[in-house]
């Protein structure tokens, strides 16, 4: 590799600074001293070049960065350089320019440290993506400094490297869940949809314990014992999770984008609902449709939703409800569910929104999920001190009370609400699911 540039360091300014006073008494009080304040200058510009000389040089540099990663889980990114140098110094630094999506500041800066093997060092820094697609990392600097901290070494690379971002799954992935579906195989849940359904299976002796409500009497006479009738709940049910991808839906909450954590949950709860035999859709829109997924049915395509869910866009538009409510109501051929995410930030919206849920929930069972506006919240109840925070806590107390009765509403059409934090609807969700499905609301 090419000898890379030696650079003074901010050590070696702070000299340079106080180089000057010097120099200003030495002409103030021996003038036919002067050459000492350029002698002293040149002498720190000779010190900085043998520093940096000191440095050492770079004999290899290598980088590595994963393929994917899920929205606001870190991605790791690895640097490991081979230095050849003497004596003790400050441990190398890297730093990683990206696109912002990956990261809010756009770069990762740490610092190598030793592998133990000669004039090795490596270094991990991560990048947290905001936002799901494709984010470019275009630049790296490497700088390792001289023994003395007055010059310092730099590389610069240009990188040619993609990272993918897709929707987090860590909900899916975790023992929480895990647990259920395991529990839900072998024990109560499993039993909850075989007993309470009213779809018949099968015939089997009558134990002492069981409902006797169950007894299939005819049966019975037949065979002159006592038989229970074992159903199980409906399959094969129709879920499709709309998404309002518009303006409203892409402020964060908590460092992410509404619509993130809104598919993060859709996510969780379709993987159970696939579990129970279910099949799902996705569907998502702004001022116009956007995607309609076709029904997956089993969780070995689970990844199809996911990809699916990758591209849905945000557009800092408001939604058309009208169109997109339209468009789905017309695509489903029978009763389903129907989990629709979205927000609203003002009363004509929502009316909008209101009106075309009316004509949906009149053929299918709908689910309203929201996320709580915990800053709008805060600003209502903010103790006011001056006469500005008293309007905007008023103002904001307005639309809290306005949001509460467009909910209301909803639940007065028959909808079923979940308004909860963005951490608490995937898991609210499943259990209004799982309610919905014994009770045999959804087919």
């Amino acid at each position: 590799m090419p000898a890379p540039p030696v650079v003074p360091t901010a050590r070696t300014l702070v000299l340079l600074a106080l180089l000057a006073p010097l120099a200003v008494v030495v002409a103030a009080t021996a003038p036919g001293a002067w050459v000492v304040a350029p002698a002293a200058g040149l002498a720190l510009l000779l010190v900085v070049l043998i520093d940096g000389w000191l440095a050492g040089s770079l004999r290899d540099l290598r980088y590595y960065v994963p393929a994917d990663v899920e929205v606001g889980q870190p991605a790791m990114l690895r640097v490991d350089a081979t230095i050849e140098r003497d004596g003790d110094a400050a441990l190398p630094e890297a730093a990683i320019g990206f696109d912002p999506r990956l990261g809010e500041h756009g770069r990762a800066a740490f610092r190598l440290q030793p592998t133990g093997e000669a004039n090795g060092f490596t270094g991990m820094g991560e990048a947290v993506p905001v936002r799901r697609g494709s984010g470019a990392l275009h630049d790296l600097w490497l700088r390792w400094a001289g023994p003395l901290g007055l010059a310092v070494r730099q590389r610069h690379l240009a990188l040619e490297a993609t990272l993918r971002v897709w929707p987090d799954l860590s909900p899916v992935r975790s023992p929480v869940l895990q647990r259920f579906l395991r529990d839900s195989q072998f024990g109560l849940v499993a039993r909850r949809i075989r007993g309470e359904g009213t779809q018949f299976e099968a015939l089997s002796e009558y134990e002492a314990g069981m409902d006797r409500r169950r007894i299939d009497w005819k049966a019975s006479a037949r065979h002159t014992a006592l038989y229970a009738r074992e159903n199980e709940s409906e399959r094969d049910n129709q879920i499709v999770f709309a998404f309002d991808c518009g303006q409203s839906m892409i402020e964060p909450v908590d460092g992410l984008p509404r619509i993130d954590r809104a598919v993060s949950a859709a996510l969780t709860a379709a993987y159970v609902a696939l579990k129970g035999g279910d099949r799902v859709a996705l569907f998502g829109f702004a001022d116009q449709p956007q995607l309609m997924t076709p029904f997956v049915a089993d969780t070995r395509a689970f990844h199809r939703l996911q990809s699916a869910a990758a591209e849905l866009d945000y557009t800092p538009r408001e939604p058309n409800f009208t169109l997109a409510l339209a468009t789905l109501a017309s695509r489903l051929k029978r009763r389903s569910l129907i989990v629709l995410f979205s927000d609203f930030a003002d009363p004509t919206s929502a009316e909008l929104m209101v009106e075309s849920v009316e004509r949906l929930v009149r053929h299918h069972l709908v689910i309203f999920v929201t996320m709580i506006d915990t800053e709008l919240e805060d600003l209502a109840a903010i103790e006011p001190a001056s006469i500005g925070d008293i309007a905007m806590a008023v103002s904001a107390d307005s639309l809290v009370r306005q949001r509460a009765l467009v909910l209301e509403r909803l639940r007065r059409l028959g909808v079923n609400v979940i308004e909860a934090a963005h951490d608490a609807i995937g898991y609210r969700l499943i259990d209004l699911y799982l309610e919905k499905k014994r009770s045999e609301a959804i087919g």
